[in-house]
């Protein structure tokens, strides 16, 4: 496959960072958009010519987890973090040296062996660069509203981020319904984003956010706290658990160092509940194109998240910029 852009997901820097363990030496990239250049003979999802853009976890379609609705779960996906094949073989190579893809991908490369499960057949009109962002953190922060959490209309929803995953959770809420979709991020650029994508509310601090739902939901709390942070941290999974009310849920999307450390009676009394989420609980063979069919109508947006867009000499460059806050999300443009 010929990749033609790849996004910079905060996913990459965690493993860079240690914060998730992954066999090195690695090609990152995990979002990915680019054309079928060959297909192998058993091949039968796509061909030759295809726009495909990429599923950072596969989707065999006849596991356990696929056949009963949880494409997120797929068992093809067991090697994630050592970017090898289901056959034992790796298909990067350097100096007689294996290396792995992450995710079994390697989008920072422009050409990638892929197995069939991780790749999806697109429309021909839809922008490399775009498309890319479907691969992962679109479907992550959309599915963590929309599915893992279960918004409904005229629910209270707050959501600790609004990166490129926090800023899709925003989207997703909106569209479902969400009567308040108040947004706790410190970077100003993000608050101001987080409006154009459908926040009612955003504020710097989780004290300023939690008082402000106290007082709009009359003491009733929040009916969701969606967590899509950079780094997941102790600190944010309490305010996360404060600030839900009765029946409440938690979803946890963000990945980092934090844990749970609560009396059980604050879980019980008020039947609060806290769950993980991956991929949004989406299933990406049919949640992808369904979110291009919203993008083309208008009711979910795309092109306002690519910030920035980078060569690949220039990926460090676009880590930087994201840590600072400076991005939604950056995306490496390796042939137009």
């Amino acid at each position: 496959m010929k990749f033609y852009a790849a996004g910079l997901c905060h996913s990459d820097d965690h493993i860079q960072k240690g914060d998730a363990r992954m066999r090195f030496p690695v090609v990152g990239g995990h979002e990915g958009a680019g054309v079928v250049e060959a297909v192998g003979a058993d091949v039968t999802r796509v061909e030759v010519g295809d726009h495909v853009v990429c599923s950072f976890i596969p989707a065999c379609g006849k596991c356990r987890y696929c056949s009963t609705g949880h494409q997120n779960l797929c068992d093809e996906g067991k090697n994630a973090s050592t970017g090898e094949f289901a056959d034992g073989t790796f298909r990067f190579h350097r100096d007689g040296e294996d290396y792995g893809g992450l995710c079994v991908l390697g989008t920072f490369s422009q050409y990638a062996v892929l197995s069939e499960y991780s790749v999806i057949k697109i429309p021909d009109d839809i922008p490399f660069d775009v498309a890319a962002l479907v691969s992962c953190g679109v479907p992550t922060g959309w599915g963590t509203a929309v599915y893992a959490a279960g918004v409904r209309p005229g629910e209270t929803v707050v959501v600790y981020g609004a990166g490129g995953v926090g800023s899709n959770a925003v989207q997703g809420a909106r569209y479902a319904g969400a009567k308040n979709v108040v947004v706790v991020d410190p970077v100003e650029f993000k608050r101001d984003m987080a409006k154009v994508f459908g926040a009612t509310h955003t504020f710097a601090d989780a004290k300023e956010a939690h008082d402000f739902v106290v007082e709009t939901t009359w003491g009733q709390l929040a009916d969701h706290a969606l967590i899509t942070v950079g780094i997941l941290s102790d600190e944010v999974i309490t305010n996360a658990v404060n600030v839900v009310g009765k029946s409440g849920k938690v979803t946890i999307t963000a990945v980092g160092p934090g844990q749970l450390d609560l009396p059980a009676g604050m879980l019980i009394g008020y039947q609060r509940r806290v769950q993980g989420a991956i991929f949004g609980a989406c299933n990406p063979l049919y949640d992808v194109p369904r979110l291009l069919g919203l993008y083309r109508s208008g009711d979910v947006k795309l092109d306002e998240l690519i910030t920035r867009r980078y060569k690949l000499e220039e990926v460090n460059q676009g880590y930087q910029d994201m840590l600072d806050g400076k991005n939604i999300r950056g995306v490496i443009v390796h042939e137009h």
